[in-house]
């Protein structure tokens, strides 16, 4: 595939949302993000102040915010909530967390009124809905990407990176042929290496949730890559 480390960079999120994140790694989330240029960093709410400090000389990053992280399973109210204050904050982007349990309970209308609650208290900046693939059956994974993209979602999203699994190629092709065109997809949860995102972004996916300690090899291979194409040619 013909990318550039840089283009890659504009479809990554780079992220540190584990429970013991310190503030030096969000320094150097920082620091890297602008290096690269990728498109959004993400932090626990606790740090978003910080981070929205830290960029704000580089404009060409995003500052994302975290809504109902990790569960899913807060009200509605405090989802909403949080996605006020992190506007008020300056954040670009939200990824929410899908109400996970209601939703193997079969409580669809529910699922689908806490996602719009949320892209609606967020208008204009985009929601991702993250469905904790994890958790969910192949029909289930079907059923939430549908009602995600109805209630509003800009992408529909894979996993927090807190459970045991995240994005597969598998499911990844499941969210797709859930939402056609309504919604993008947004690959998250085990991202670790170029060859994975090349097959990805041919299933369909426009965005990728990388941890901090896998960026680097990330676009260390796509320039690898880059010069064998440019060897070869």
């Amino acid at each position: 595939m013909d990318l550039t480390p840089k283009q890659l960079a504009r479809m990554m999120d780079l992220s540190a949302v584990r429970t013991d994140v310190e503030l030096d790694e969000i320094r150097q989330l920082a620091e890297t993000c602008q290096r690269h240029g990728c498109i959004c960093a993400f932090a626990l709410p606790c740090y978003t102040p910080d981070l929205v400090r830290l960029l704000a000389d580089s404009p060409e990053v995003g500052v994302g915010g975290v809504v109902g992280f990790p569960s899913g399973a807060h009200s509605t109210a405090t989802k909403v909530a949080e996605a006020r204050e992190l506007l008020e904050q300056g954040v670009a982007e939200l990824d929410m967390v899908m109400n996970v349990g209601m939703l193997r309970s079969g409580r669809e209308e529910l699922v689908e009124r806490d996602i719009r609650a949320v892209v609606e208290a967020a208008q204009p900046i985009p929601v991702k809905v993250i469905l904790e693939v994890h958790y969910l059956t192949d029909g289930q994974i079907v059923r939430a990407s549908q009602l995600a993209a109805r209630a509003g979602a800009a992408f529909v999203k894979t996993a927090t990176g807190w459970a045991q699994t995240g994005a597969t190629l598998a499911n990844v092709r499941l969210i797709k042929s859930a939402v056609g065109n309504a919604a993008q997809v947004k690959a998250a949860g085990g991202i670790r290496d170029y060859s994975t995102v090349v097959q990805m972004i041919q299933a369909g996916v426009t965005r990728f949730g990388v941890g901090l300690a896998s960026a680097q090899k990330i676009l260390d291979e796509c320039a690898a890559a880059n010069a064998k194409l440019e060897n070869d040619s």
